[in-house]
């Protein structure tokens, strides 16, 4: 991304409204500008590609789900609240079922009802096949977080019950990743998602007014949001996708934009000294390399060289390298979780341990192991995917001889790896792949690891299989004693430690920084924020 199309799409942000008569015009306009680390403006549908920095830019502020994330706080993971449902409950005959009881009065942007129908609607859309309105990319993103989802029914005009395949009692948290779209917006566009693209209706509490595909978009306030209490304080916000580091960079210290996502390290003290706020919190992130660890044929496949490999680098170096801004990672959760049990592998750099257990895979000096990981050059939790890969790479060589080439792709591209089974073409023909993931609650847990999850079902990728987990998480999943369900937890996270999946790399501590003149914001324990507190000086 240029500097001068960063200019255009600030001036074209301060120029939009120039034209405006009246009362309307006289009022000063209250507008933030954020650099994405995205490499374009992600889909605007209602389905955003992009990962979860689509979703935090693109999705929750326009588009809403039947449950939403609570945002309000700094100082705990964060939890749910409601959302386009009131309120909703597990069939106690039927744990397979959930019955939501939807919100009255809400209409979408365009004016349309928000009801059991357009709901239905849009669980067509999303898991239907052959729907009229199916959304090939949309439902490809939402299958692949709401895997396990069997069948779903209207009630009556507003309730509808939705069954999973199985008993799962952390459903909630999935049915956050469900976008409501407006069905009147893609009637009105002609039954085309490329024309919904350019005026997409969600009931949010920004509406989409602007989109220039590649350059920016533009959410402006909805004044009309069912949730009086947080109606947002903004007037507008411009999105830019500007997927280099040092021009984010360049661009807030400019002037150009009012924040930015992921600034540079190396930049962070002269931000500081300068008068900027750089922000960061724990979060529930992960930086991994997701192995391939179910191809045949591929040294991954061998549980010995996965444990060997998280004892072969550096992981304190590359939070020096990151300038503090990640903590080390040495499991899915945090160490200091209480969720992160007692596994027998405690990895940190122990190159003696490392190649002791290479020799016993069959590698060593006379038969290096050799991998390919495919990476990407940024993207949503991406943190700084080459200079990071690079000093991995080093690390790995010097410390147990492994030789590790890269197959470095577009962030989207990578992304389809995620939702394919390791011998396809999205993965590249790679032993592992880099792509930051989530881990907030249980369901993204399932979602990862589960074996009913391997992908194309869903986001399992590497294809790793574990009994003992699986055991595990369906003791997660059927009991509703929080004792138990934690003392699961903590042993299906023994087995994620144990059993790697993963190279556990670090966690990272969601660096943000903005102008003094950004007041409001509150940075939420989640990969996702909430906009409408924030508001400009």
């Amino acid at each position: 991304m240029k500097t001068s199309i960063i200019a255009a799409a600030a001036m074209m942000a301060a120029a939009s409204w120039a034209g405006m008569g009246g009362a309307q015009a006289q009022a000063p306009q209250k507008v933030l500008r954020i650099a994405m680390t995205a490499a374009d403006v992600p889909t605007t549908t209602g389905m955003p590609n992009n990962g979860y920095e689509g979703m935090r830019f693109l999705g929750y502020p326009v588009f809403e789900s039947l449950v939403l994330w609570d945002l309000s706080s700094p100082d705990r993971l964060a939890g749910l609240r409601p959302g386009l449902a009131e309120r909703w409950e597990q069939d106690p005959s039927d744990p397979k079922k959930w019955v939501f009881h939807l919100r009255r009065g809400v209409s979408f942007h365009d004016g349309a009802p928000f009801d059991a129908d357009a709901v239905i609607w849009n669980m067509d859309r999303f898991f239907r096949e052959g729907a009229p309105q199916a959304e090939a990319q949309g439902a490809a993103i939402t299958r692949g977080r709401v895997a396990g989802l069997a069948a779903y029914r209207k009630i009556d005009d507003f309730t509808v019950e939705i069954e999973t395949a199985r008993p799962i009692s952390y459903f909630p948290y999935l049915s956050v990743y469900i976008l409501f779209a407006s069905p009147k917006a893609w009637e009105d566009a002609g039954r085309d998602w490329a024309k919904v693209a350019l005026a997409p209706a969600g009931t949010g509490p920004f509406r989409i007014t602007r989109f220039v595909p590649r350059q920016s978009v533009e959410l402006t306030r909805n004044d009309n949001y069912w949730d009086t209490a947080r109606r947002a304080k903004l007037d507008r916000i411009v999105l830019m996708p500007v997927p280099e580091a040092t021009a984010r960079l360049a661009a807030l210290r400019s002037g150009q934009v009012d924040w930015i996502e992921v600034p540079p390290p190396d930049g962070i003290p002269s931000l500081k000294q300068a008068g900027f706020q750089v922000v960061t919190n724990s979060y529930p992130h992960v930086w991994p390399w997701v192995f391939a660890a179910g191809k045949a044929g591929s040294p991954v496949a061998d549980v010995r060289v996965r444990q060997a490999l998280n004892y072969c680098f550096d992981r304190e170096g590359l939070v020096g390298l990151l300038n503090g801004t990640a903590e080390p990672a040495v499991g899915f959760y945090n160490k200091s979780n209480p969720l992160f049990g007692k596994p027998q592998n405690t990895y940190g750099l122990d190159a003696r341990r490392g190649k002791a257990l290479l020799a016993e895979a069959g590698y060593g000096p006379q038969k290096p192991l050799k991998l390919v990981v495919g990476i990407s050059t940024s993207g949503s939790g991406q943190m700084l995917p080459l200079p990071m890969n690079e000093a991995l790479q080093e690390s790995l060589r010097e410390h147990c001889g492994v030789e590790v080439s890269f197959r470095t792709v577009e962030w989207n591209t990578l992304l389809g790896a995620q939702r394919a089974a390791p011998d396809q073409p999205a993965w590249l023909g790679a032993d592992a792949v880099n792509i930051s993931l989530v881990s907030s609650d249980p369901s993204q847990m399932a979602r990862w690891f589960l074996g009913a999850n391997a992908a194309p079902r869903g986001s399992n990728a590497g294809h790793w299989i574990d009994p003992a987990f699986d055991e595990a998480f369906r003791r997660i999943e059927t009991t509703s004693d929080p004792a138990e369900s934690q003392a699961a937890i903590r042993a299906a996270h023994e087995r994620l430690v144990d059993g790697a999946p993963w190279l556990y790399v670090v966690h990272d501590l969601n660096p943000r920084a903005m102008s003094s003149r950004v007041t409001g914001f509150v940075s939420a324990q989640s990969w996702f924020q909430d906009l409408t507190r924030v508001d400009m000086k």
